[in-house]
């Protein structure tokens, strides 16, 4: 099962921090995003692994905006 973490706020990505393949845990930040000179923390909601990263740094985010694609772990 897959699951898409989405931007929680509109602003810019400052960081993408983690890579395709990479293993992250419920409550782990996966990226940053820039808004009104504030740095918000996304924050996974699953563990799981990255299937795919679709926001890179600078890209602008709306709410809601998809970032990352994780295939979860069978057991949440």
């Amino acid at each position: 099962m897959e699951a898409t973490i989405s931007a929680n706020i509109p602003g810019l990505v400052g960081r993408v921090i983690v890579s395709e393949g990479d293993q992250v845990s419920k409550g782990q930040t996966i990226a940053v995003i820039n808004c009104m000179k504030t740095e918000l923390a996304v924050i996974s909601e699953h563990d799981g692994k990255v299937k795919q990263v679709l926001a890179k740094e600078w890209d602008e985010m709306d709410v809601g905006s998809p970032m990352i694609i994780l295939e979860l772990n069978e057991v949440e």
